[in-house]
């Protein structure tokens, strides 16, 4: 999609702290950190939400899952980590393309 921020970055168009890329995925440092690592995975396909996802996108999500733990080992995140899939303007979703949020280490907000 065009006026898709997170298209516009998979395209280049905008820059970012790349960390990863493969055929299906391109994996980001999030601008506004909200721990001391705050990674965005997101599809190179533009699936709205978790709310869009249908039956064709098992083995995508399936190959996005299994990728996070690498990430996270990769940003030296050995100890664990949180995953984060915001969903819908209700659920904190500000960008309208699936993503999942890794983080951790230093500065990891709770759930108040």
């Amino acid at each position: 999609m065009s006026d898709c921020l997170f298209c516009k970055i998979i395209a280049g168009d905008i820059p970012s702290s790349k960390v990863y890329e493969d055929e299906q995925i391109f994996v980001f440092k999030d601008i506004s950190p909200k721990a001391a690592v705050h990674l965005l995975v997101i599809p190179k396909i533009h699936i709205v939400s978790l709310d869009n996802l249908t039956p064709e996108h098992q083995t995508l999500i399936t190959h996005m899952m299994l990728k996070l733990p690498e990430l996270a080992r990769s940003q030296g995140l050995d100890d664990g980590f949180r995953t984060i899939i915001n969903t819908g303007p209700g659920g904190g979703q500000e960008v309208g393309h699936l993503h999942m949020h890794i983080l951790g280490g230093k500065g990891m907000p709770g759930f108040n």
